[in-house]
């Protein structure tokens, strides 16, 4: 099953420690050897960003940053694992990280179960994606 968990906290406007990158590579490459990581990105701040809005059937586009946003997301990682257990075991890992190189740090990973890729009716019944094979 793919999990992409999404990684939140208020924007700092200070880049992450570099302990804590490396630490994220290193749990990333064990991550990578073990078969489950799909895709893993961290994003720029959200002064680099666009918001595209539809609101009363208009298209609006606001230049970043956004004061507005109480929390934004900072990266993803895209999990390909035997189960929701399993995705939250990772996820823990990846918070205990930030907890251990940048202390004071506060945020919250969203865990969020994928579709499967060849689902093409939206409203049809939740189907779990199948599980991977492990060997």
């Amino acid at each position: 099953m793919r999990f992409m968990v999404i990684v939140k906290s208020v924007e700092t406007g200070t880049p992450p420690p570099q302990a804590l990158m490396d630490a994220i590579g290193a749990l990333g490459v064990e991550a990578t050897e073990a078969g489950v990581m799909g895709e893993v990105g961290g994003l720029m701040p959200t002064a680099a960003g666009a918001e595209v809005r539809i609101s009363g059937g208009t298209v609006s586009v606001t230049d970043g940053p956004f004061s507005e946003a109480k929390e934004v997301i900072g990266g993803f990682a895209i999990y390909d694992v035997a189960s929701r257990e399993e995705a939250v075991a990772w996820t823990e890992r990846f918070m205990d990280l930030h907890r251990k190189h940048w202390p004071g740090w506060e945020g919250v990973s969203e865990i969020r179960q994928m579709y499967a890729t060849d689902c093409q009716d939206a409203n049809a019944p939740f189907q779990e994606t199948p599980a991977r094979e492990t060997a």
